[in-house]
């Protein structure tokens, strides 16, 4: 057994170790260090540690893990899976920052992106057709400006956010609440092979666990916790997504919610957030313009695509305008202000460039090349 395979036999059995979880897994990294140190210490040192069961500590010593390591090992393997652990450099930093963050993963498909701003999109399972429509396109179009998307793989919106996402071809993460060899709902397989291809599946919960109900809230605060926001698209009042959307705000994540019909109790959840102070969005750019200081232009437009250094077909007062113009969207006011011109005239050259595809504007009359 090689190093990394030893280290990660270590990490393995003591994350099956019943009883312990992601908290005293934690307690006992930053108290001895090394897993296999952990598994290697004796019974009164461990108990001497305070904050740790005996029942517990008794597992440790005696080896005594819910599943085989081997075995969990040989299945990852197999799965052509890999797992993350708290300790690698490809172990997000974000969510690292959440409580009870996860000391492992597993995961399958691509490595998570590191310096990527990634959208958690949530919602019903029992999606209406206005429902799936406003996933799907979010997903799409926050995959078209560079951001990846975080989901559930749940039927309904969490699984139209992951489709719009792929056929944006961004990356799209789905948390699992199921061991990372059950696909559930079993009708996501086809989806889910996409997701591996250009994205990735991940689950903190052992191979083969089973899709039990208690398993999906806990998953729900990695999905918001990998997360720089979370979008609600449709839910009812007691929708899981409002789990969701808890743990994002007790993990500082902004809060986005689509509004539906008055008259659908599906959206009241929704709407709940929105009286709340979550951010009423309608598309994807309602999203970005509140992160658009972090996000690089090339990331939301990439226009060497399109336009050299100055793109054509502009007269003398388009050029002036698109001089004033950044990376960074701007007030339309500071574009009059800088170029000494009429807010009329400023208006109609912008409304001319949009529609010519060389400018873009955002929400709040902000705009930029």
């Amino acid at each position: 057994m090689t190093k990394s395979q030893d280290d990660k036999f270590s990490w393995v059995s003591l994350y099956l170790v019943s009883g312990l979880g992601n908290t005293g897994f934690l307690n006992l990294l930053n108290r001895i260090g090394d897993p296999s140190v952990v598994l290697d210490t004796s019974l009164s040192e461990l108990m001497n540690l305070g904050g740790l069961r005996e029942d517990v500590a008794r597992r440790i010593v005696n080896r005594e893990f819910v599943a085989d390591p081997d075995d969990e090992l040989a299945e990852v393997d197999r799965l052509n899976a890999r797992i993350v652990t708290y300790a690698d450099p490809s172990y997000p930093a974000f969510l690292k920052q959440i409580h009870y963050p996860p000391m492992l993963f597993y995961l399958r498909g691509n490595d998570l992106p590191v310096n990527k701003m990634l959208i958690a999109v949530v919602g019903s399972r029992h999606a209406t057709h206005y429902g799936l429509n406003a996933a799907r396109a979010i997903g799409g179009g926050l995959a078209e400006r560079g951001i990846g998307v975080v989901s559930g793989l749940a039927k309904g919106i969490d699984s139209a956010a992951h489709a719009g996402c792929l056929k944006g071809n961004g990356f799209t993460i789905a948390v699992m609440g199921t061991g990372i060899d059950t696909i559930y709902p079993p009708a996501n397989r086809s989806l889910s092979e996409q997701i591996i291809e250009k994205g990735a599946l991940i689950s903190e919960f052992p191979i083969g666990t089973p899709p039990e109900a208690k398993n999906f809230p806990i998953r729900n605060r990695i999905i918001s916790g990998l997360s720089r926001g979370v979008v609600v698209v449709e839910a009812t009042k007691k929708s899981g997504s409002l789990i969701t959307s808890s743990y994002a705000l007790d993990q500082g994540r902004e809060i986005f919610a689509v509004p539906g019909s008055i008259n659908s109790f599906k959206s009241r959840g929704s709407h709940s957030l929105i009286k709340k102070g979550a951010k009423l969005v309608e598309n994807a750019d309602d999203i970005v313009s509140e992160f658009f200081f972090e996000i690089e232009e090339s990331k939301t437009e990439d226009r060497s695509k399109t336009f050299s250094d100055t793109p054509p077909d502009m007269d003398a007062r388009e050029k002036k305008v698109y001089e004033i113009l950044g990376d960074y969207p701007i007030h339309i006011d500071q574009i009059v202000r800088t170029g000494e011109m009429d807010p009329g005239e400023v208006l109609s050259i912008l409304m001319k460039m949009e529609l010519k595809g060389i400018v873009r504007q955002m929400p709040g009359k902000m705009f930029l090349r």
